[in-house]
């Protein structure tokens, strides 16, 4: 047995050692991935997330070609040169077909990787082709851009059709037709990618008859923009630089038949799913899209990297619908669901004289198989980069595609997985709300919405909340009213009854001038002119009445800013700064008090500096009187009631507006006419001083760095 023992023993230490050795590999090389993987949630807050994808392997970099030269060497292989290829496609049996556009070639790989032909067209060779497209019949489709056409072809490469330049009256002859990418859907019909084109998709029939153009972006129009339009002669307005719209990149088709189209520029719209008629079917539809009116797609990581827009190159789409990007600029894949959620973004920083297995120099290209791999081309390494999905990744793809399909309940333990492991991942507090939601656990997916800042969520299961509350308490609701009607009824018979002679009884009256005028503000909201002019020439106001009105204003603002209902107001979420915004407040207020006076002072105004300090914080009132309210009622009402809400808040500016007019004719003794045209001016004259002000501040802080480098200059060196 002792022997036994003694022969086991070093067996166990070699294992033993062995596990140690590779253990510690395994973590390293799962802690040390080449990038972070990060998640942006509907406020922009950066959360660090596990990593959705790994390096997986390379493709196309010193891979074997057969040599089919007879005198070359037998014994060392030829291998494959990629030249600065520009578009990547996987059909559906993973097979890998790469525009290799430096070498004039298609370059056609298995679903390993290995190489199988090149297909160069001999009939009608390429010339710089950028884009490869092959349907489910195998037949090939190629954007020969040095060409300027686009070449069909069979199976094995022969040449079919070729589509030139489409002859059409509504094609411009301005049109530059560069094709650079392209997709068919089902009905053998063409949408081709043109370089710079910002009229869109050119839609061609399967002769290659123009259609149309499709999915075109729209111009982001301004109020300037309309100004302009307004105020300009049409002469003016034709010299004007026209405005157009960011031309398409690249576009994509799924199973289903929708179009996904990218476009570089930052706008709404960056990324579309257009329906057959080309209908945008991602507006709109995002969990944030309350918060995000005007949604652009692209991520970046560091807050310095928005100073430098995202370039959006390529789309990729898989079968359950999540989109995929490439920014050309930061090298930062981003990953959406099918509804335009973000699910995860990540990218590593690029360092020119080293490469590193999953990163990308100059991403030029993404496509995905059937395996769930990401494939980026890299048009300066002149390979394939490919990602496989890790185990978190496939487990949130595998729980929102789930939640996707409405099977709520199948995805809760999925998402409570996801939460264990990443507790700041939204998504998975969304999905967890919604399956709360589908079991009528309103007040759980009510918290959970909250916490995941879902505006649309939050506001359907508040509603769903107060009609089980106003359920259960109608009837102790309805005996409460009818109990203090009858209490007011016998309360008006008995009072008409115990109403004391004339004559009788005391009076109280308060005689503190400071309440007196405090109370001259609701006389004021009754007979406006009357009230301004009051206190002008009866003094009916005084520094302390104002300051404490003032005050009250100012306080009401911040409590309007703070206290309205996540709903309407979602910053509260992230918190609300109230010093800035109370800077703001009282600093314009006092720029409005100092410009109306000067203004009015040259333009025979009779109020004295004094009487419009003191009107002005006597106009503030409304924000006391209607804006406390408003916010109280805020936290009883839902998406459904925003109308209202809205009205409200419009009826406060309304309020104020049209008293800040009542004061300036009241004090100044100005017609309506004479009043609106101060404002105006005293408008002006306040952002002349706010850009005065920000000139100065600027110039100071010139000046205090030159002094402080004049001193390190002199006393230091």
């Amino acid at each position: 047995m002792k022997n036994r023992t003694l022969r086991i023993l070093p067996f166990m230490l070699v294992i033993s050692f062995a596990i140690g050795f590779t253990l510690p590999g395994l973590q390293a090389s799962a802690s040390q991935l080449p990038y972070e993987t990060f998640y942006k949630d509907g406020f922009g807050q950066l959360v660090k997330t596990q990593a959705a994808y790994i390096p997986g392997r390379i493709i196309g970099y010193n891979e074997d070609i057969p040599v089919q030269d007879e005198n070359a060497d037998s014994g060392r292989p030829a291998k494959l040169q990629l030249n600065q290829p520009k578009d990547i496609f996987v059909d559906k049996q993973d097979h890998i077909y790469i525009a290799d556009t430096g070498n004039n070639r298609i370059v056609h790989l298995d679903d390993e990787g290995a190489y199988i032909r090149e297909i160069t067209v001999s009939e009608s060779p390429l010339k710089r082709p950028s884009g490869v497209f092959v349907d489910k019949n195998g037949v090939i489709y190629v954007a020969d851009t040095g060409n300027n056409r686009i070449v069909r072809l069979d199976a094995d490469g022969k040449l079919l059709k070729s589509f030139g330049r489409p002859e059409s009256a509504y094609i411009p002859e301005s049109f530059k037709y560069d094709p650079i990418n392209l997709v068919v859907d089902k009905r053998g019909f063409l949408y081709v990618t043109t370089l710079g084109a910002y009229q869109g998709l050119v839609q061609l029939d399967p002769e290659g008859n123009f259609v149309s153009f499709f999915g075109p972006n729209q111009v982001a129009f301004s109020l300037f923009d309309a100004f302009k339009r307004f105020v300009y002669t049409r002469e003016m307005y034709q010299r004007e630089l026209k405005k157009l719209p960011g031309a398409i990149a690249n576009a994509t088709i799924d199973d289903n038949g929708f179009i996904y189209t990218v476009t570089k520029e930052i706008q709404t719209g960056q990324i579309k799913k257009l329906n057959i008629v080309g209908l945008d079917q991602l507006e709109g539809k995002s969990d944030f899209a309350e918060l995000q009116t005007d949604r652009s797609y692209g991520e970046y990581i560091h807050y310095w990297q928005r100073d430098v827009s995202p370039q959006l190159s390529d789309i990729t789409v898989d079968a359950a619908g999540n989109i995929t990007v490439v920014d050309t600029v930061w090298n930062i894949i981003s990953q959406y669901d099918t509804n335009g959620n973000l699910l995860f973004f990540w990218g590593g920083d690029v360092i020119t004289a080293t490469s590193k297995t999953g990163v990308v120099k100059t991403p030029a290209a993404i496509a995905g198989n059937s395996k769930g791999e990401l494939l980026v081309l890299d048009s300066t390494n002149n390979l394939i980069q490919a990602l496989r999905p890790s185990e978190f990744g496939e487990l949130v793809h595998k729980a929102n595609a789930l939640t996707q399909e409405g099977r709520y309940e199948e995805s809760e333990p999925l998402w409570n997985e996801v939460r264990r492991l990443n507790a700041q991942y939204s998504p998975a507090l969304i999905g967890l709300a919604k399956a709360a939601y589908k079991k009528e656990d309103y007040k759980r997916a009510e918290e959970l919405f909250y916490q995941a800042g879902v505006v649309g969520g939050y506001s359907e299961s508040f509603w769903q909340n107060r009609l089980i509350w106003f359920q259960k308490r109608f009837g102790l609701l309805m005996n409460i009213a009818i109990g203090f009607g009858i209490l007011y009824l016998i309360w008006a018979r008995v009072s008409r009854r115990l109403r004391p002679k004339k004559g009788w009884g005391f009076r109280f009256r308060l005689k503190s001038s400071l309440v007196e005028r405090l109370k001259h503000v609701f006389y004021l909201m009754k007979h406006p002119i009357d009230g301004f002019y009051a206190i002008r020439y009866e003094g009916k106001a005084d520094f302390a009445s104002s300051l404490i009105l003032l005050a009250l204003a100012v306080a009401a603002f911040g409590y309007m800013q703070s206290g309205t209902s996540f709903m309407f107001n979602p910053a509260i979420h992230v918190g609300v700064d109230l010093l800035p915004l109370t800077v703001q407040f009282v600093g314009i207020w006092l720029g409005w008090v100092i410009s109306n006076y000067l203004i009015s002072s040259l333009l025979r105004g009779e109020g004295r500096f004094r009487d419009v300090f003191f009107s002005s914080s006597y106009a503030l009132f409304p924000i006391i009187l209607i804006g406390i309210p408003v916010t109280l009622l805020s936290n009883t009402l839902t998406l459904n009631e925003l109308a209202i809400f809205n009205f409200l808040k419009l009826t406060i500016f309304v309020w104020i507006a049209l008293l800040t007019i009542w004061m300036v004719q009241g004090i100044h003794n100005y017609t309506f006419i004479e009043a609106l045209f101060i404002i105006l001016l005293s408008l002006l004259t306040l952002v002349i001083i706010i850009i005065l002000i920000f000139i100065f501040i600027s110039l100071s802080i010139e000046l205090v760095n030159f002094i402080y480098s004049l001193y390190q200059e002199v006393f230091i060196r």
